[in-house]
């Protein structure tokens, strides 16, 4: 595994505003801190999200991408990219490879984050079709797509890129596990920016450290502790 210290870039490909923040923002955070630079890649506008009826639906997709970037501030990122594609009918096309490979030959990172591709049958949540989806896409894009300079014709401006190692959360197994505990108050800053998916923003907080506590537990860390889990493989 790369060294956090050898690091400059990193990717995060994820299929709605928020879902980075449910799942990636504390260990973001410490990269971050740490000097290294970090883009998100958000592929769907998030505008089948929201609870609240009187907002107009034509607005959700605004609404959510200001969020996110609230979000990446209190954590750090500013570079935070939408390929805008709707919400909920998201499929690991070719338009949807090429686009995040078009991302990654730009951005150029190390490593990059994404979700699972394969359901979650202990927990359901992290497996939503346009998850799936996106964490195909990534995936493809990451392997071959964006290390091949033949693969999109029109991506050919760009210089080929190959992304040394790929972190994916939402898995049922996680290989790797990043305490989080010193920046769990600002992975919350970021996921209480997204105001318009909170119908009881008071019930984030335990609910995280629920989620935290208990990976923390499963890799091994003392009680009390708070964790970020990821299934971290080779990919240069």
């Amino acid at each position: 595994m790369l060294d956090d210290s050898d690091l400059t870039r990193v990717l995060v490909v994820m299929a709605h505003p928020d879902d980075v923040d449910f799942g990636a923002a504390g260990t973001v955070a410490q990269w971050t801190d740490a000097g290294v630079e970090v883009t998100y890649c958000i592929v769907t506008d998030g505008d089948a999200g929201g609870f609240d009826p009187a907002v107009p639906r034509n607005e959700i997709g605004g609404i959510r991408r200001a969020e996110q970037k609230a979000a990446g501030a209190e954590v750090g990122v500013s570079d935070v990219r939408f390929l805008g594609y709707p919400d909920g009918r998201l499929e690991p096309t070719l338009d949807v490879r090429r686009d995040i490979s078009r991302v990654i030959r730009e951005v150029r990172p190390q490593r990059v984050v994404c979700q699972s591709p394969q359901r979650n049958m202990l927990r359901i949540y992290a497996s939503h079709p346009d998850h799936l989806a996106a964490g195909e896409a990534a995936l493809c894009a990451v392997y071959p797509d964006a290390r091949n300079p033949f693969t999109f014709p029109d991506l050919a401006e760009l210089e080929a890129w190959s992304v040394s190692e790929t972190w994916v959360l939402g898995m049922e197994q996680s290989n790797h596990y990043v305490d989080i505990t010193d920046t769990f108050d600002r992975k919350m800053a970021a996921l209480r920016a997204h105001a318009s998916q909170h119908p009881d923003p008071a019930a984030l907080d335990g609910l995280m450290r629920g989620w935290n506590g208990g990976n923390a537990a499963a890799g091994g860390l003392p009680e009390g502790r708070l964790a970020e889990a990821f299934w971290v493989l080779e990919t240069a």
